[in-house]
């Protein structure tokens, strides 16, 4: 049986399989996991888990290619038949856009000018799919890799929350950034029931740096008042019998008194208007010069989410009727500022072969002619873009057909569409995390699985980026 019947006789039997668990009492799902599992660990077999227990379904082989991962959320659904899966449409495609073949891929030149030169470095999978058409909804989604309404969907930690518990004990002492970094992405789903310490750090990146790293007080003062802090109460911040919130705040403190009064701090997320100005002079511009600098810094950031919005465009998408709004062209060139910068900067400094960068929207736009107001509606077609880590750069993966509605070849092993947690495992699997992983420390006791429905093998690495 292959991945696509896999996947629709599962679909068929469960419509909904996202709510079958949610049906399913706790015990009962176990039981049906101990039964069908294969390769579960010794400590499953000796007898009931315990929570906290970690249970590796499956003996897979991760790609462990990337040490570090971007994910650039490109919020509100860019048109994916106007910028990664480009089909002119005739009257309707403005010549603007400049269409090129490069390596035998239809690139918006009038778009993406500068990602042009980077295309040796990009992978774009043009054979996903998403599952919702709602903004809020589907970018919850792309985040934690999983329905936010189902089993465990309002307590499930970012992807950058379960990288940054993966990678805690790889951490050296003098490592004090923040294993997970959101960049311009106030919205970015948080740690879920995990510690505060795999909590996103959020932060907009400006030219002043980090603000409150320092006190009017001096440097002996703050240490002395860190001192009585620590006399007076770490009975109650470590270990305290009120719960989780007290050494969560201990987290934060240590957290924040590492980055204190630290000259690697003010090199990593200070910069010139000269720099800026290479990243476009923008919001998004800087967080990705930021990123850049964070990765070359070596201390201690794994994951960085940045977020870049505006791309719901229903009307004028072309930017005729107001040529200064937002609109593919004027957004388009913040995005390929920032980003074309940082993959250059990366690949010159050595940085992107250990670097997965991921650049994904929550769904896509209509296809063909445009609506009465211009622009395009929510759809579920959509593209991906990786870079680095390794991948195989300067192609595509799937098709779709002329038009851009569907999909004419998945393009991978499991011979479907690519949904949201085949890219989380993907993530996983290029950081050398084992995606199959259950964890039983929820509050619920019924699994956490780092990627959904692992033991049906349902979703899985698009292991075909590498090939």
């Amino acid at each position: 049986m292959n991945g696509q019947e896999k996947f629709e006789r599962f679909i068929q039997r469960h419509p909904h399989p996202h709510k079958w668990l949610v049906d399913r009492p706790h015990l009962t799902r176990r039981q049906f996991f101990q039964l069908s599992a294969a390769g579960v660990s010794a400590s499953f077999l000796a007898g009931e888990l315990r929570a906290g227990d970690i249970v590796q379904q499956a003996n897979v082989a991760t790609q462990n290619r990337a040490k570090n991962c971007i994910l650039i959320l490109m919020a509100g659904a860019p048109s994916h038949t106007d910028t990664f899966d480009l089909k002119m449409v005739n009257g309707v495609t403005p010549s603007a856009v400049n269409p090129a073949t490069i390596n035998g891929i239809l690139w918006p030149t009038g778009i993406f000018p500068k990602l042009a030169d980077q295309i040796p470095n990009l992978a774009i999978v043009r054979s996903m799919n998403a599952w919702a058409l709602v903004h809020s909804i589907a970018q919850t989604w792309t985040q934690i890799g999983r329905n936010p309404a189902a089993a465990l969907g309002n307590i499930a930690p970012n992807i950058g929350s379960v990288v940054a518990l993966e990678k805690e004990s790889e951490r050296t002492p003098t490592q004090v950034f923040p294993t997970f970094l959101a960049l311009a992405s106030a919205s970015a789903v948080g740690n879920g029931y995990f510690s505060a310490k795999y909590a996103p750090f959020k932060v907009n990146p400006s030219a002043n740096g980090l603000p409150n790293t320092t006190n009017v007080d001096g440097e002996a003062r703050v240490n002395e008042r860190w001192s009585q802090l620590h006399d007076m109460d770490d009975l109650l911040r470590v270990k305290s019998p009120l719960g989780r919130s007290p050494e969560d705040m201990e987290e934060f403190y240590q957290s924040a008194r590492g980055l204190m009064y630290n000259p690697a701090v003010d090199q990593a997320f200070k910069f010139s208007a000269a720099e800026s100005q290479r990243y476009g002079s923008t919001g998004f511009g800087n967080a990705c010069l930021v990123a850049k600098q964070v990765l070359a810094a070596d201390q201690g950031t794994r994951f960085i989410q940045i977020t870049i919005g505006g791309w719901d465009m229903h009307s004028d998408i072309y930017g005729r009727n107001n040529p200064r709004g937002t609109n593919l062209f004027t957004l388009g060139k913040t995005f390929d500022d920032g980003v074309a910068a940082l993959i250059g900067d990366l690949d010159a400094s050595g940085l992107l072969s250990q670097t997965l960068v991921v650049m994904a929207g929550e769904f896509g736009r209509t296809v063909g002619p445009v609506t009465g107001a211009g622009g395009r509606d929510h759809f579920l077609q959509q593209s991906i873009v990786f870079a680095g880590a390794g991948i195989s750069g300067g192609r595509a993966i799937g098709a779709t057909n002329a038009n851009g509605s569907g999909i004419t070849d998945p393009g991978w092993s499991r011979g479907r569409a690519v949904k949201t947690e085949d890219v989380e495992a993907t993530i996983y699997s290029a950081m050398g995390i084992n995606w199959t992983t259950v964890r039983y420390d929820d509050p619920f006791r019924r699994g956490f699985e780092y990627v959904p429905f692992s033991d049906f093998d349902l979703y899985g690495p698009i292991n075909e980026l590498w090939s």
